[in-house]
């Protein structure tokens, strides 16, 4: 046959290849004879083919696999890893440094029994006698052990619940803003953050030695949030005379608590240094505790009583 004609008889057999349909998976080949009993491992070899459909296997490797086979880029992953970790470390230290987070887990180290007997204490403490922090090895119990430890979890979610609340007496006499719910909560936080440096600087002036820390503080001061949502909560229910009624007596519990507790935190110390009770120094202590926990009373009538009407 003359080469020319051999050529137009293959470019015209040509196009048949591309009309064979492609076979589904799980489907057989309409054109296959026979069944493909190839291995794994003949099926890898023609995973590696390349992209073209020519048969040939790939010349070489997928870049990820080359750049993992590389000890190069491995000493440069571990120097890497080991850059990394020494960071984490140093932020952890730093913040611990400023932010005590591993004395801040004590303070939230409480349950559902604690977190009951706690507030009948806040309501009831006048049928309490036993105020003694416990310890174990010169190291206070956590408070879920100890009813009478500090504890940060009660003032948070009382401060929470009180920015709700007050937002809702503000809702029920349309007067409710955004910028009215931040400058509520944002007040509230100012007083609290004058409360702890007022009586910082008052242990300061005083020379007193004492375990109490500023933690400490801001719990024993956020305490007076729960009174201060019973009042407003039974304001809104039964009007002002509900809410002179409850915030009353939430007001002389929270001076009792707060009398019965720093009173071991602040006097005690002086004993232990063998002050005379009826010294000076100790005049001051007594002052000073009496003064902290008349605080407490004004700063719960200031706070809520804009939300009643």
């Amino acid at each position: 046959m003359h080469p020319a004609g051999a050529a137009a008889a293959g470019t015209l057999r040509q196009p048949s290849k591309r009309r064979v349909p492609v076979s589904q998976p799980g489907m057989a080949d309409p054109h296959q004879l026979f069944d493909d009993t190839s291995s794994a491992q003949s099926r890898g070899y023609g995973a590696q083919r390349a992209p073209g459909g020519l048969g040939y296997p790939t010349a070489s490797a997928s870049p990820q696999a080359a750049f993992l086979g590389d000890p190069v880029s491995n000493m440069a992953m571990a120097y890497g890893s080991s850059l990394a970790a020494q960071g984490k470390e140093l932020v952890d230290k730093n913040i611990d440094r400023f932010i005590p987070v591993t004395k801040l887990k004590y303070y939230f180290a409480v349950d559902t029994v604690y977190v009951g007997k706690k507030l009948g204490l806040l309501f009831f403490p006048y049928l309490h006698q036993d105020w003694e922090v416990q310890y174990q090895q010169d190291t206070p119990v956590a408070p879920r052990f100890d009813v009478n430890a500090p504890d940060l979890y009660i003032p948070a979610m009382a401060f929470i619940t009180y920015v709700l609340v007050a937002g809702l007496a503000l809702g029920t006499q349309d007067r409710f803003s955004p910028d009215l719910l931040g400058l509520q909560a944002s007040s509230a936080l100012a007083w609290l953050t004058l409360e702890v440096l007022a009586i910082l600087l008052s242990l300061y002036l005083v020379t007193v030695n004492t375990d109490l820390t500023t933690i400490d503080l801001v719990a024993f001061l956020g305490y007076k949030y729960v009174g201060m949502i019973g009042g407003v909560l039974m304001g809104l229910l039964f009007g002002k005379m509900g809410y002179y009624l409850v915030l009353g007596w939430c007001c002389v519990s929270i001076f009792v608590f707060m009398i019965r507790t720093l009173r071991l935190k602040i006097l005690a110390e002086a004993a232990a240094e063998g002050i005379p009770v009826r010294g000076a120094r100790n005049q001051l202590r007594m002052y000073l505790t009496m003064a902290v926990a008349a605080a407490q009373p004004l700063l719960m009538y200031w706070l809520t009583f804009h939300l009643v009407r």
